[in-house]
């Protein structure tokens, strides 16, 4: 493993911990500043929508910048948004702080996973991606229910504050580490378009819009969905949160290992599990075991999705796949948000606890369909004299085993 995946995964610590420990700690945040827990959950929303438009928007700033300077400068922003956090004075100030952290998020994640690709070789990209990806699992194996603890503990400003922190172990992991890697030469931003015409990178993000979606209506809502409906303490939402990280991490590293053999087939099992699992979240939540063994699952199935979905738009989008990759990050966090916000409009709506899992369940199952339709299109475009539409001319894609 080269190290500098290591510090890429070290990066990926720090913005996994903040994206997800806001979660165990929404009912603290909403009671000190006298707000609703529907309320609050626009913490995540923001984030999420942060992501979304910021992975375009600081990948496009980035084009003439080489990518370990970019990676530098987004750690720093990183760092300057959870400090605004753990300072906030008001609720919009807090949001403020939140967006400003995630607007480093997806390009981050889209240029650190152009990085990872390029130091392995090809038959090992979904590996590489794995391997930054597993930060991000980690954090919520250790950063998140720590910040959760902490945050109940002493209070969640000392959370934001530590995780502030953890970014400036990630700016020097990235600074000592990554190796200089220069600009690609006669890439332009047209090129990086281009990658948006091919309807297989289109479907791919749709993909991990509706199926990360599917966890974040569940887990946006777990520390009120686990102490108000399954009935454990407040207390018990830290060790929760680290069995729904070890299913993250396990996930991670299966989807990884699978992706590089069979990719659409992997897709297809754990798509159409989560979907599964989601619907009998409202059932096995009002049971302590059941519930914490749902959760794993959640993680699990969740997170195995996350390799192969953004290895595909890698290989769709060969030519150029900076932006691209970028983008599919953010398409994780227009789910995130998306699935936020319908979970809290279904309990709003008085509808229970337990309703943003029927929400998580047809979000999976839509993605399902989508996988399906893209399998379908690819295997017509394979065939004699075939030409999918959109698609972009470039040299051949890694195969991809169906």
């Amino acid at each position: 493993m080269p190290l500098a995946l290591l510090a890429l995964a070290i990066g990926a610590f720090g913005i996994g911990t903040t994206e997800f420990v806001i979660m165990g700690l929404l009912p603290e945040v909403a009671s000190d500043y006298g707000v609703s827990i529907p309320t609050a959950g626009y913490l995540v929303t923001g984030y999420a929508l942060g992501v979304m438009f910021g992975a375009p928007l600081m990948t496009v700033l980035g084009t003439k910048v080489p990518r370990k300077r970019m990676l530098m400068l987004l750690m720093g922003l990183f760092i300057v948004g959870n400090l605004l956090s753990a300072l906030a004075p008001a609720f919009s100030v807090m949001l403020i702080g939140r967006v400003v952290a995630s607007l480093a998020h997806g390009a981050f994640f889209g240029i650190g996973s152009v990085v990872a690709a390029g130091l392995v070789a090809p038959h090992k990209k979904a590996g590489a991606i794995a391997m930054m990806f597993t930060g991000l699992t980690v954090a919520n194996v250790v950063g998140v229910p720590l910040g959760t603890l902490i945050g109940q503990s002493v209070g969640w400003r000392v959370t934001f504050a530590v995780v502030a922190a953890l970014g400036v172990v990630g700016l020097a992991g990235v600074a000592k580490l990554v190796p200089d890697v220069p600009r690609a030469e006669g890439v332009r931003l047209r090129h990086e378009m281009a990658a948006f015409k091919n309807v297989q990178v289109l479907l791919a993000m749709a993909m991990t819009v509706l199926g990360f979606g599917g966890v974040f209506a569940a887990i946006t809502y777990i520390a009120p969905m686990m102490t108000r409906v399954a009935g454990f303490a407040d207390g018990s939402v830290t060790w929760l949160l680290v069995l729904f990280g070890l299913g993250m991490v396990g996930g991670n590293l299966v989807g990884g290992r699978f992706a590089d053999r069979a990719l659409m087939p992997m897709l297809y099992i754990s798509l159409g599990a989560l979907s599964v699992v989601l619907a009998l979240f409202t059932l096995t939540a009002h049971n302590k075991i059941a519930s914490a063994v749902t959760v794993v699952l959640i993680g699990a199935l969740g997170f195995a999705t996350v390799p192969p979905l953004q290895k595909r738009v890698l290989d769709h989008a060969h030519g150029a796949p900076t932006l691209a990759s970028a983008v599919n990050i953010g398409a994780f966090n227009l789910g995130n948000a998306l699935s936020a916000w319908l979970g809290g409009v279904v309990i709003a709506a008085g509808f229970g606890y337990t309703a943003p899992n029927w929400v998580g369940a047809v979000l999976a199952a839509a993605a399902l369909v989508l996988a399906v339709l893209s399998a379908a299109l690819e295997r017509r475009g394979s065939a004699p004299g075939a030409v999918v539409a959109g698609s972009v001319p470039a040299e051949r894609p890694a195969a991809v085993h169906h």
